[in-house]
């Protein structure tokens, strides 16, 4: 795997599949990037679980925070690691010694560790690094464009509505257009 240029599709695949979403060093400051980013995948209907040892037993935005990934009740389908490149292999780690384990690491812009991707994917895992999901999402859904952003996607489809009737999305389940 290339893990300086994802397509499209590898991204657009990950982000229809997943529903579930442990979201590692969430934030309750909600100018921290970590908290903006559950905001925006809570809106577009995933289940995300922040994870903050120090946060633990508290809420952020009406979810219960979690010290560790082994204490979240339900399977994950995605760990979005808000954490340092080195500090990622370590929640990693973490992520495949679940019983369960996930389908997908996804690592935040600027976050990389090459060596922990790799055990990762001999696990049968999909890795994302240095990207950020909501951002990707925006790319994809043609959001991105109206803050002026430039996805480098040419497309003449119509773009759908989120089940909500009130934002875009990547044409995930019974979506609305208008």
């Amino acid at each position: 795997m290339n893990h300086d240029n994802y397509s499209p599709e590898y991204i657009r695949g990950i982000l229809k599949s997943v529903r579930t979403i442990a979201l590692v060093g969430a934030s309750s400051n909600p100018v921290r990037p970590s908290y903006l980013v559950m905001k925006y995948l809570i809106d577009k209907g995933y289940q995300v679980f922040p994870v903050n040892p120090a946060l633990a037993g508290q809420t952020i935005l009406g979810q219960a925070v979690f010290g560790q990934l082994k204490d979240i009740p339900d399977p994950l389908d995605m760990v979005d690691i808000f954490r340092n490149s080195e500090a990622a292999g370590e929640v990693i780690d973490e992520a495949l010694s679940l019983q369960i384990k996930p389908k997908v690491i996804w690592m935040q812009l600027s976050v990389r560790n090459d060596a922990a991707a790799a055990r990762a994917e001999q696990a049968g895992l999909l890795v994302v690094m240095n990207r950020c999901p909501k951002m990707e999402y925006g790319k994809l859904s043609g959001e991105w464009a109206w803050v002026g952003g430039n996805s480098g996607l040419i497309s003449s489809r119509r773009q759908t509505l989120h089940e909500s009737g009130r934002l875009q999305s990547l044409g995930l389940g019974p979506g609305k257009t208008s």
